[in-house]
């Protein structure tokens, strides 16, 4: 399987199969999922504890297959949330990736790290 080739219904197909031969739905409840995303993204998060950023792409590639699975652990985690509360993916990160371009717009963000607010953005382009 590769990016190219499967959708996201395969992936949380993958994932309901998984937990339900392992009669795991009972426990995962939204409560309970959700907590679990985030242990997992603690996870892959502890590759990159006290490194500098540009050090933290080498050090991707020293772990490339640890590092891979613990971003599979969790896209499993996100998409057993997925199923378990019926959200569709799909749509809301559309729907949220507009609401993003309306918050963040190009020409008031391109190259810009900063954390602001889109008035405080706008106030800097039209100073009253």
């Amino acid at each position: 399987m590769a990016d190219t080739t499967t959708t996201l219904q395969n992936l949380k197909d993958l994932v309901e199969q998984f937990t339900k031969e392992r009669d795991w739905q009972q426990f995962h409840t939204p409560k309970n999922v959700s907590m679990d995303i985030v242990g997992e993204a603690a996870e892959l998060m502890e590759f990159f504890y006290w490194c500098e950023s540009k050090e933290s792409f080498e050090i991707v590639e020293k772990n490339r297959q640890k590092v891979e699975h613990e971003v599979a652990d969790v896209a499993f985690t996100l998409l057993n949330f997925c199923n378990r509360t019926g959200i569709d993916l799909t749509k809301a990160f559309t729907e949220k990736m507009k609401l993003n371009a309306q918050k963040y717009p190009i020409e008031l963000c391109k190259g810009k790290s900063d954390k602001y607010t889109l008035y405080q953005a706008l106030k800097k382009v039209n100073p009253e």
